[in-house]
């Protein structure tokens, strides 16, 4: 960082703002109570470059968005937003307070501790707010079934004849009748909740679908959904999850990005791994491991798979075919030596995202620097 840019950093809430202001040669930051308003910060901001010159604004990342970091991009403010969870923090510290969070902020970003998070784009965005309304309803709609099976259950109504949530249960569950009339309308209160949520979930799952055409989503999709287990919702979630792959500069970061790394505490001659980190976007990090399971079976290209393989480069198909040997061979390596299915699932799902970025920077920007997307695959699965 600059010396002569003088730092802001805004300990950022809905309805207040607090801003710490270091100028450059000053030990300690000035703290301002600032209006939530955009205006008014920009204003603020603007005063603070007249009087102290350049400025570089940072923030946390939490529930108030990108928005102040887009506004003031926008009016040619250079703006950060900061990872919460790598922020350095003393362990003797018992004191927390929006001030002395905002000048701590601004100490630690002229000393250049901080992380900087990407900001997605609008487009990017918006695919994954409804990517993961998708999935909340998902989660809601299995919760209300539960209940109504529970309900069905403690009166002594048990399907047996097919699998749960068939067109034969579903048929099997309206026909059912109660004397009570309190029962009735319990009964009436869980079907309900059950298709109300069905039905937003077709309409969202419909949207999602049209996200397909949409760019650069679309570009990204094309090669992702090449690979065995990653059909349209898995390739749009890691697309608009991920955003642009350029920014991860090995295939080892993108896995650290992930959380799918082992944790480590080693220190001397000791050596220890643990389980994952589970840093990161648990998003990706699910869809993956879902992914993982397809490749316990053998190689095979089944009429989905080509079907979704059409169109895409024929380099990105046979980077595809090569990841189905080497990952099937592997879950069954470590199956011999005593892994537990789980944990060889986890250790496949690393590798496929190594894979998966190995081919969309292959499809999307190639090499600049005289590599071929031969070595970045190569390095893909070597990682």
């Amino acid at each position: 960082m600059a010396e002569s840019t003088t730092i802001i950093a805004f300990d950022v809430h809905a309805a207040s703002v607090v801003a710490g202001v270091l100028v450059p040669g000053q030990a300690a930051a000035a703290v301002h109570q600032l209006s939530p308003e955009m205006s008014a910060i920009r204003r603020f901001v603007e005063r603070v470059m007249r009087e102290a010159g350049p400025v570089r604004c940072y923030y946390e990342a939490g529930p108030t968005g990108f928005g102040l970091q887009r506004y003031l991009t926008s009016q040619g403010i250079a703006c950060e937003i900061i990872a919460p969870s790598l922020i350095p923090k003393r362990g003797a510290d018992r004191v927390k307070t929006d001030r002395r969070d905002a000048a701590r902020l601004a100490v630690l970003a002229r000393a250049g501790a901080l992380t900087i998070v990407h900001v997605p784009t609008d487009q990017e965005e918006a695919a994954r707010d409804l990517l993961r309304c998708r999935e909340a309803l998902v989660t809601d709609l299995l919760r209300v079934r539960h209940r109504l099976k529970k309900f069905l259950l403690r009166h002594g109504r048990h399907f047996t004849d097919t699998r749960s949530w068939s067109k034969r249960h579903y048929a099997w569950i309206r026909q059912q009748t109660w004397a009570s009339p309190v029962l009735a309308q319990t009964y009436q209160a869980y079907l309900r909740a059950v298709d109300d949520i069905e039905a937003q979930l077709a309409v969202v799952n419909a949207d999602v679908r049209a996200l397909l055409n949409c760019e650069p989503l679309r570009t990204r999709v094309i090669p992702l959904r090449c690979f065995r287990g990653v059909d349209d919702l898995t390739a749009l979630t890691i697309a608009a999850e991920l955003g642009d792959p350029r920014r991860f500069p090995t295939a080892r970061s993108i896995m650290a990005y992930v959380g799918l790394v082992p944790s480590e505490f080693s220190s001397g001659e000791r050596r220890q791994r643990g389980s994952i980190t589970k840093t990161g976007n648990a998003h990706v990090r699910r869809v993956l491991i879902e992914a993982a399971w397809h490749y316990r079976l053998r190689p095979a290209r089944g009429p989905a798979l080509e079907a979704r393989q059409r169109g895409a480069a024929a380099e990105v198909v046979r980077h595809a075919w090569a990841a189905q040997h080497r990952l099937h061979g592997k879950y069954r390596r470590l199956l011999a030596r005593g892994k537990s299915s789980p944990a060889v699932t986890t250790a496949i799902a690393r590798e496929l995202i190594g894979f998966l970025w190995a081919a969309l920077r292959s499809d999307l920007i190639g090499r600049t620097n005289g590599e071929s997307s031969i070595d970045v695959m190569r390095e893909a699965s070597m990682a």
